[in-house]
C-alpha cells in the first residue's frame, strides 16, 4: 500500500508537470537577462551563502544586512519558478554552502496553480540534492500580502488563500526531503493574515523594518 501510495503520488506529479511544461511561458524582463547575464560570469564558491529569488530578495543588501561578504544576493526582481529553473547552472556548480530559496509569488497572477509552484520548487530542491549534496538548502515560505493598497501590486496582493496553499505544500515538501522549512509569512502577517502594514508600502514588498523580522527568523540558520 506505501508502494502504492507512492506510485499515485508520482503520477499525480507528472501530469501536473506534463500540464505546466505545456504552458507558453511570457518572456522574461530586459531587467531579468540583464542580472541574469552578469551572474553567469560571477562566481558563486563553496564558501559561500547564496540568497535566491525574486523581487523581494532582489531589494535586500544581505551581505551587509548581516555583516557577512561571503553572501551573494542571486534575487531578480518579477522571477518566477521557471525563471530561476533556468538559471541555477551557475549556482548549482559552485556548490554554495548554504541556499536560502524564496520563489512562487510571482506565478501566482498568471494563472498557475499552487501545486504547479510547489512542483517547480521540488525541481529546484531536486537540482541541488542530486548536483550539490553538500549545500544545505533552506525553503523559506511565500511571505504574506495585503490587499489595502491600491496599486500595481494588486494582483499579487489578491492571492493570499493560494499563498497559504503553496506554503503547506512547501512544509510538506520540505518534510519529504529532508530539508528546511522557514515559516516567515507566520512573523510578518497582521492578526487578519495580511502583510503587516508596518512592513510594507504596497503591500507586497518589504520596507526595512520587515527585512530585520525576516533577518530575525533566519539568522541562526545563516550563522
Amino acid at each position: 500500500k506505501p508502494m502504492m501510495k507512492r506510485n499515485l503520488i508520482l503520477c499525480a506529479a507528472l501530469l501536473v508537470c506534463a500540464a505546466v511544461c505545456g504552458q507558453q511561458r511570457p518572456k522574461a524582463s530586459a531587467y531579468h537577462y540583464q542580472k541574469a547575464s552578469l551572474f553567469e560570469i560571477l562566481p558563486v564558491t563553496s564558501k559561500d551563502i547564496v540568497f535566491l529569488g525574486n523581487s523581494i530578495t532582489d531589494g535586500c543588501e544581505w551581505a551587509e544586512l548581516f555583516g557577512n561578504p561571503r553572501i551573494k544576493n542571486r534575487g531578480i526582481s518579477a522571477d518566477k519558478t521557471w525563471n530561476v529553473l533556468e538559471r541555477l547552472d551557475p549556482i548549482v556548480k559552485g556548490h554554495p554552502r548554504k541556499v536560502f530559496l524564496m520563489i512562487g509569488i510571482n506565478d501566482l497572477p498568471t494563472g498557475e496553480t499552487p501545486e504547479a509552484v510547489v512542483l517547480r520548487i521540488r525541481q529546484i530542491a531536486d537540482r541541488f540534492l542530486r548536483e550539490s549534496p553538500g549545500t544545505e538548502l533552506y525553503i523559506q515560505s511565500v511571505l504574506p500580502v495585503n490587499d489595502n493598497f491600491p496599486n500595481y501590486a494588486k494582483r499579487h496582493a489578491s492571492k493570499g488563500a493560494e499563498i497559504l496553499k503553496i506554503n503547506e505544500g512547501l512544509r510538506l515538501l520540505c518534510g519529504e526531503l529532508g530539508l528546511t522549512y522557514v515559516d516567515l509569512h507566520s512573523a510578518l502577517k497582521d492578526s487578519e493574515g495580511k502583510l503587516d502594514e508596518r512592513y510594507t508600502n504596497d503591500g507586497l514588498h518589504l520596507l526595512g523594518e520587515g527585512y530585520l523580522v525576516w533577518k530575525a527568523q533566519i539568522e541562526p540558520y545563516v550563522k
